[in-house]
């Protein structure tokens, strides 16, 4: 029999996307079971188990070129991991994952956690798709369509580090909104007080969230979401997954390397990244490319997905599917009959009854 070689699907991530949700929604309701039980590793541990386990069910060759747990010293999923069955001719796809964004919530029961991938399959023109930005935080701003149309459209733009009140007053004209009705979110950080401050000095609404800034940043861009801006400093890697979404749902995000401390800055000099450390990346820049999709499932309820609903023998997961070339957006409501549907996990290579 003659060797079957890879085939160039032009739209290769259209037809291997649904399994990516089937990851997210794996690691959802493997973890669901720590909501509330203050132990966020073993959180993190449950969805890491049922994400890799459900990848080595996918025909793909994938590398993580972002993966999660050095920076919170928990169970991960790891830079240059590699993912799928990587049988010859399978397609490669650089992915950028978070197995929980959001693991202090739901070790808390608090709301605003989700799993979430980010996938890129090889594009012409494109050498990076998914950035892995050398800093520990980014300053982040994020806005929706409207921003972007209002600010063409008057052949400005919103800067990351111009004056707040300027930003929330651009953000109120293009919105038609008074600046005390723009609801900006914001993690509820000590890092954060003189933006916050100045946010209520200008009257604007802020919403401070505890933890999971992927969800939170990509909220602008969805118009049901009741909010207009993110804004602060949070993780690097959520900041790629971020924009990965944003593009998806065509909005914009600026981010900045923000060091953490004098020892960061000249590490990251020393590492030949110092021209970087004054530079403003756009969505595009971090998430590069048309051949990208974005997913995510809800574990508790935020502003971009509601969480795991469980009623007795079932389940319902709200995810949320979408591809950077076509800007299609899926929302995905999924009721599993936890009596029959099994979940296979790394750890032990089986499937378990939920």
């Amino acid at each position: 029999m003659p060797r079957l070689h890879r085939q160039n699907y032009y739209d290769i991530e259209r037809i291997i996307e649904f399994d990516f949700v089937r990851a997210t929604e794996a690691a959802a309701l493997n973890s669901l079971r720590w909501l509330g039980r203050g132990d966020k590793e073993a959180a993190d541990a449950a969805a890491c188990d049922a994400m890799r386990g459900m990848f080595d069910l996918m025909n793909i060759c994938g590398e993580v070129v972002i993966g999660e747990g050095i920076k919170d010293e928990a169970p991960g999923i790891f830079k240059g991991e590699q993912l799928g069955t990587w049988i010859p001719g399978s397609p490669p796809f650089d992915i950028a994952i978070d197995p929980i964004d959001g693991t202090t919530n739901i070790s808390k029961g608090a709301p605003n956690s989700i799993s979430c991938i980010a996938a890129a399959s090889p594009e012409e023109g494109v050498k990076v798709a998914l950035r892995d930005v050398p800093s520990f935080y980014m300053m982040k701003l994020s806005y929706g369509p409207r921003v972007i149309q209002y600010t063409q459209k008057r052949g400005d733009a919103l800067q990351l580090e111009a004056p707040i009140a300027e930003t929330l007053a651009i953000v109120a004209r293009a919105l038609e909104k008074r600046v005390q009705d723009v609801t900006v979110m914001m993690l509820d950080r000590p890092r954060h007080k003189e933006i916050v401050e100045e946010i209520r000095a200008a009257g604007a609404s802020l919403r401070m969230i505890g933890d999971g800034d992927i969800a939170a940043a990509m909220a602008p861009s969805l118009p049901e979401s009741n909010v207009d801006l993110y804004m602060g400093i949070g993780g690097s890697p959520e900041a790629v997954l971020a924009a990965a979404g944003i593009k998806c749902l065509g909005g914009e995000m600026q981010c900045k390397m923000w060091p953490r401390d004098e020892k960061e800055r000249k590490r990251l000099v020393a590492d030949g990244y110092e021209k970087d450390l004054d530079r403003v990346f756009f969505a595009d820049d971090l998430a590069n490319g048309k051949n990208i999709i974005f997913c995510a499932t809800g574990i508790s309820d935020s502003a971009l997905l509601r969480g795991v609903k469980g009623q007795g023998t079932k389940a319902t997961t709200h995810s949320i599917l979408m591809r950077a070339k076509s800007k299609t957006v899926r929302f995905i409501r999924a009721t599993h009959d936890l009596q029959t549907k099994t979940i296979r996990l790394r750890s032990d290579q089986r499937e378990h009854i939920i």
